[in-house]
């Protein structure tokens, strides 16, 4: 379904709203949940009547440079020693996590992340991986996604040999932009033929299925320069492409304070280099997925989506809906079951509840009955173009049309401007509503319409 773009509406729904990388969102959750609260569920788990297979993710803060967009978790350094010191933890943190869960789990997806994976040396990363297989033995190679954030800047030929012996066969690079006056405003330089020379020594060892991430409305981008971009990425021809809203925010975003303003395109600028990037990949044969996400028609992500088992979580979209993701890593982010956990944002925190033998959850939170309803409208709405009534209520045993009379009365003027249309038996996404699903899922946000979400959020467009 193509995307439709109405730019007045689109200034009446640019508020403030989450992203829904889950629900309840991170923060709602609270020091309650901690890690022996993280530990009876875990091992819980294990007896649930079909143990769910796991997906892992593990958070390296390290960075070698700061790129001045980035709002992420991350410890900007240029001494090796503290990626070995930060590996030493984190191999106990694994032993513990892998402690929990029985062995008929396999590992089906692994993802390393950042910061900056890749500022761990060759030698560090196969040490790592040997310690994840030791404590979570992996699912068969035709049956697992390893994927891992590579910085074009930080690898070699012999990386990329080494991540794809070690079974890795997807790789996340952050493009961006091609713009060098964009890149130079970011502090993020790093030509297209770096990348493309990159990329095709990850194919070459392996690491077949690729993502670039893009962001607009960085400093200096306009649609012309932006096309260009747009140009090298085509001929590239990711699996996968991500196309992010750059929220200013130096107020909450130290690094954002070295970005002048006065740089940044205007709204209008903005919206239309949106406009024209998603005509261009959708004419190149791209598949829009949910809220940012494009994807090749025979791709895994669209395929999810096709079948109903595309899910949201903290890294965006996923195929794995039915893992339970385990999360290690300073301020990692994990979901067991009907709960969310996050380790220590921090690392002496994080050092210190290692060195005392427990895993370093800091907060977290259990859902409710409550919760779990909204979760699962709010992740079909982001991720399909249909919401079924039918399967909500045989699900919870609920009627829809009684338990959400509010929310269904406020979608009324959602639907008056044509961003959905409310039939007798769900509610569809149309053209128009495509690029303000968030709106939509807000309408059923219960901690947005109880005023306890005193938090600050991105605009939604």
């Amino acid at each position: 379904m193509q995307t439709v773009f109405d730019r007045p509406l689109y200034d009446k729904y640019d508020v403030p709203g989450p992203r829904y990388t889950s629900y309840p969102t991170a923060p709602h959750f609270h020091g309650g949940f901690d890690a022996d609260a993280y530990v009876d569920v875990a091992r819980a788990s294990n007896d649930d009547p079909v143990p769910r297979p796991l997906s892992l993710y593990l958070h390296i803060p390290f960075c070698h440079s700061l790129c001045y967009y980035c709002a992420c978790t991350k410890i900007i350094t240029r001494h090796p020693h503290k990626g070995e010191i930060y590996l030493h933890y984190l191999e106990r943190e694994l032993a513990l996590q892998g402690a929990l869960f029985d062995d008929d789990r396999p590992l089906k997806q692994l993802h390393l992340g950042g910061g900056t994976p890749t500022f761990l040396d060759d030698h560090q990363l196969w040490r790592l991986m040997q310690t994840i297989i030791r404590h979570f033995p992996p699912a068969p190679p035709g049956e697992r996604e390893f994927s891992v954030e590579i910085d074009p800047r930080a690898v070699g030929p012999e990386t990329m040999r080494m991540l794809g012996e070690m079974g890795f066969n997807r790789m996340s690079i952050g493009v961006q932009d091609f713009d060098p006056a964009v890149q130079k405003a970011v502090n993020r330089e790093q030509s297209a033929g770096l990348v493309r020379k990159v990329i095709d020594q990850g194919r070459e060892s392996g690491l077949e299925s690729l993502s670039l991430d893009l962001i607009y409305g960085l400093p200096h981008q306009s649609v012309r320069t932006f096309d260009a971009t747009l140009d090298e990425v085509l001929a590239i021809r990711p699996d996968r492409l991500s196309v992010y809203n750059y929220a200013h925010l130096p107020e909450r975003v130290k690094a954002q304070r070295l970005i002048a303003f006065e740089t940044l395109p205007s709204p209008e600028e903005k919206l239309g280099i949106l406009e024209h990037t998603v005509q261009r990949l959708t004419d190149a044969g791209y598949v829009a997925i949910g809220l940012d996400h494009f994807a090749l028609p025979d791709s895994d992500l669209v395929r999810a989506m096709e079948n109903n088992t595309l899910q949201r979580n903290f890294q965006g979209y996923s195929t794995h809906a039915e893992c339970d993701l385990v999360a290690a890593g300073m301020s990692a982010i994990g979901m067991i079951g009907g709960h969310y956990c996050q380790n220590a944002a921090d690392l002496r925190s994080y050092y210190t509840a290692l060195d005392a033998g427990r895993l370093p959850v800091a907060r977290g939170c259990q859902l409710d009955f409550d919760d779990r309803v909204r979760r699962t409208v709010i992740e079909r709405l982001m991720c399909r173009t249909w919401m079924d009534f039918d399967a909500i209520e045989r699900r919870f045993g609920i009627r829809f049309a009684d338990y959400f009379a509010p929310e269904l009365e406020a979608l009324a003027p959602l639907e008056a401007d044509g961003l959905i249309r409310r039939e007798r038996d769900g509610i569809r996404i149309l053209p128009t509503g495509r690029l303000l699903l968030r709106n939509v899922a807000m309408v059923f946000d219960r901690y947005l319409q109880d005023g306890t979400a005193n938090v600050r959020y991105s605009r939604t467009v």
